[in-house]
């Protein structure tokens, strides 16, 4: 039993101010520099109070930068990213859990080691497999001889080539592996009582059937809460997307076209432009946060399954 404590609580109630001071301060300046006009926003100090020029800065950022295809690109990847971890990371789960193979703790340690590596640190190795995807099929080929041996009986070279660059595959692909979705959809999975399992097999219920009419309705809180989390970090994706992507017109998201509204060196200093295009950038996932709150927190920390 926790006690309660005067001083405890005042710890608990400072530290929380704190928190909220030093997460929201930031934000209400972007809204402030947002809703100013250049003179307003070139004063030293800057005036924290709004002022009346936040629609005609939106407008601005949003014709100069043309955030509205760059939307939807971000929309696209996103949801395909999002879309992808939650599937590949259930179906990991449900491989490594309910089914009894020799190595499935090799290939869970295997996947939770990747946690040590974010895409930082593989962007290269990422990068040459997204110029051509099918290059290791290739590699086997000719180390095992066999590109030589057919190319000798049939006088034709085979030559695999998948160019993922400037595509939606390439910029979603290489970023739906997640071993976080994996582990939470794991430690879930392991909750699942043996009776249900075995009720499951008496009724008749295949690994499929049990998956999809079992699993995945007991799990539709963790689904949600690793949706959210997966949708705000593919939307705040920007250094795959910027490495992958030459064709910035059709392919670019929208994260990256926030560049195009930062003043140049010598250019005129419209920070309140840029502030404005912040706020058009980071309203989704903004609201995917908050219309997901009450299921992302349950999908944490509920242990009622």
């Amino acid at each position: 039993m926790i006690e309660r404590s005067p001083l405890f609580d005042f710890i608990t109630y400072a530290t929380m101010i704190l928190g909220m001071f030093l997460v929201l301060v930031p934000f209400w300046i972007t809204i402030v520099a947002g809703s100013q006009n250049l003179q307003e926003v070139s004063q030293v100090p800057l005036n924290l109070w709004p002022s009346g020029h936040l629609v005609e800065n939106i407008q601005t950022a949003w014709t100069r930068s043309d955030l509205g295809p760059k939307m939807i690109n971000s929309l696209i990847v996103a949801v395909g990213v999002t879309t992808g971890k939650i599937i590949l990371a259930a179906l990991s789960a449900f491989a490594i859990v309910f089914f009894n193979f020799r190595a499935r703790m090799i290939c869970f340690w295997l996947i939770f080691i990747t946690l040590m590596l974010p895409l930082e640190v593989r962007i290269v190795p990422t990068y040459s497999i997204a110029a051509n995807a099918l290059l290791p099929f290739q590699t086997i080929l000719d180390v095992f001889g066999i590109t030589g041996l057919i190319e000798t009986l049939s006088g034709v070279r085979i030559g695999l080539e998948w160019n993922l660059l400037n595509s939606y595959t390439g910029l979603i692909l290489p970023l739906v592996a997640t071993a976080t979705g994996t582990f939470l959809y794991r430690q879930f999975f392991m909750t699942i009582p043996d009776e249900l399992v075995e009720a499951s097999k008496m009724d008749g219920s295949g690994p499929i059937r049990f998956f999809l009419d079992v699993l995945l309705p007991l799990s539709r809180t963790n689904m949600l809460a690793l949706a959210t989390i997966m949708f705000v970090s593919s939307w705040n994706q920007y250094l795959w997307p910027l490495l992958i992507t030459t064709d910035r017109k059709n392919f670019g998201t929208v994260v990256m076209q926030l560049k195009a509204l930062i003043p140049a060196q010598n250019g005129t200093p419209d920070w309140n432009v840029t502030m404005a295009g912040a706020l058009i950038i980071m309203l989704p996932p903004l609201l995917v946060v908050a219309l997901m709150q009450r299921w992302f927190v349950r999908g944490l920390i509920s242990r009622d399954k």
